[in-house]
């Protein structure tokens, strides 16, 4: 992948990568960590970590960058903490003061990034690495190297999608090696800016994953660039992106960054990989087992799970029929909701699913790493490829998505509730309440009575607010939670 590095500046990189990684990266009380990690090594490195925190604080700053308003035909902005910076000095004091700890950790997994891509390099003939360069982007390859050409296109082609009809959103996920994700993470932001997308891209040494909306156009051509990308066009297919009507305004914003992890699921790539995952099975073969099972007694039925491996709002609005769905607010609860009930899965068939793929493909592996299971199996694609194919099929109710449509509907079920009323109600709202973060069902009738809250305790809270909180007193979780587990365990069927 590209990087700037000079012949000069390799020299000795690698020490300076060995320097830094036997300090604690995860050290959380340090004031300022940069200096603190500068300070520990010697004069000959730290002009190679300067180097490198230079870089790093530069593609920070540019996944925060955001197309100027049309009027405007010179400058920039950036969007970060729900803030708009008009200049370069007011965006780069934000960063430094409250970025510090991502530019440092960025730092160190840059020079990592640099020293593996010297040492691969360095173990290349020749030959080798010339058929490198030629299958790949070269080290010096600039990210407008990358964009596509928009000359055909009019401005208001590509700025369209503000509405339902004229746009769509994109998800995607791609698992393969990537050595320079920050390289990829200055590209994504690039070209989503050029094509005038808003999204959510997640960026790792594992891969890409990535939500944005946008003009139908504008996603298009999105696609074209990420199948013809060298990086990307050997494991892509046009199938792996699963399209819905929507646009621009659905994210508010554009955010690309890099991660350990393009899910979290909390444990290192290292550890579980997506290399050993359960056996794909198509929205066709899928459904076919569903309906086997269904098709069975209860105790035929036993052999066999049909596992949601989403979050409980998700699976709320919702699922499968005769699915279990953990009752878990993340899914990097989602390894020790396996481990505390592990019994469950003992000589069974699981039948996984998640929206699109992309959870069931570690989710997977870890729960075939345990051993005990007869077989695992993912649905590829997910919910949304299914949905395409069998609206009316097993899957009742609506499919949550991670943007502000919070659900699509494919089909008329509706299998969830108001909260204060039990009406039937399947139309999530954000909590009333400005401290909190939680979803909310809340059907018509009892918003009009005041009821928009998550809860009571929220309501009341909401009601005693003399102010607006400020960001920082944003949580996820609120206190009306504190009573659910956070390791739900299942109740196993009597044998």
């Amino acid at each position: 992948m590209p990087s700037s590095t000079s012949p000069d500046e390799e020299d000795g990189l690698e020490t300076c990568v060995l320097k830094v990684f036997d300090l604690d990266l995860k050290e959380s009380n340090l004031v300022n960590p940069s200096n603190s990690l500068k300070a520990e090594l010697d004069g000959s490195t730290k002009k190679k970590y300067s180097f490198a925190k230079k870089k790093a604080f530069a593609l920070l700053v540019k996944t925060k960058q955001v197309p100027a308003p049309s009027y405007e035909f010179k400058g920039k902005r950036w969007r970060c903490c729900q803030q708009l910076f008009a200049d370069q000095i007011s965006i780069h004091r934000h960063v430094a003061t409250q970025h510090a700890e991502d530019v440092y950790q960025q730092t160190a997994s840059l020079l990592k990034q640099l020293t593996a891509a010297l040492s691969a390099s360095q173990s290349l003939t020749p030959t080798d690495k010339r058929s490198s360069t030629k299958d790949c982007l070269t080290p010096s390859q600039e990210v407008s190297a990358w964009l596509p050409d928009v000359s055909h296109v009019s401005p208001q082609e590509l700025r369209s999608g503000q509405g339902d009809e004229e746009g769509e959103v994109l998800l995607y996920y791609c698992y393969c090696d990537l050595e320079d994700p920050h390289w990829v993470c200055a590209w994504q932001t690039a070209l989503c800016h050029h094509l005038h997308l808003t999204g959510k891209i997640r960026i790792a040494t594992e891969g890409i994953n990535g939500t944005v909306g946008g003009s139908k156009v504008a996603t298009r051509l999105y696609v074209e660039v990420m199948l013809s990308c060298p990086l990307f066009k050997d494991y892509l297919s046009e199938d792996d992106f699963k399209s819905s009507k929507g646009g621009s305004h659905c994210f508010p914003e554009l955010r690309v960054g890099v991660f350990e992890e393009i899910v979290p699921m909390g444990i290192s790539p290292s550890q579980v990989s997506y290399k050993n995952p359960g056996i794909h099975l198509s929205p066709g073969e899928f459904h076919k087992e569903i309906e086997k099972l269904l098709s069975q007694s209860s105790e035929e039925q036993g052999d066999t799970i049909i596992l949601d491996c989403r979050n409980f709002y998700e699976s709320k609005i919702g699922r499968f029929q005769g699915c279990l769905a953990p009752d878990i607010r993340k899914f990097s609860y989602f390894p020790s909701y396996v481990d505390k009930n592990l019994d469950i899965f003992r000589q069974k068939r699981v039948l996984m699913y998640c929206t699109g793929g992309i959870r069931c493909e570690r989710g997977s592996a870890y729960l075939r790493a345990k051993g005990v299971c007869k077989e695992v199996f993912q649905l590829k694609g997910g919910i949304h490829k299914y949905l395409e194919e069998f609206p009316d099929g097993f899957y009742k109710g609506k499919l949550f998505v991670f943007d502000e449509r919070f659900a699509l509907a494919y089909n008329s079920s509706v299998v969830s509730e108001c909260s204060y009323c039990g009406a039937p109600w399947d139309q999530y709202k954000l909590c009333s309440t400005p401290q909190c973060r939680q979803l909310v069902l809340t059907c018509s009738a009892c918003q009009g009575q005041g009821f928009t809250a998550c809860c009571v305790t929220c309501q009341d809270k909401g009601g005693k607010q003399a102010s607006g909180p400020s960001q920082d007193s944003f949580k996820e979780e609120c206190e009306c939670t504190a009573r659910r587990p956070r390791i739900p365990q299942e109740q196993q069927a009597q044998s």
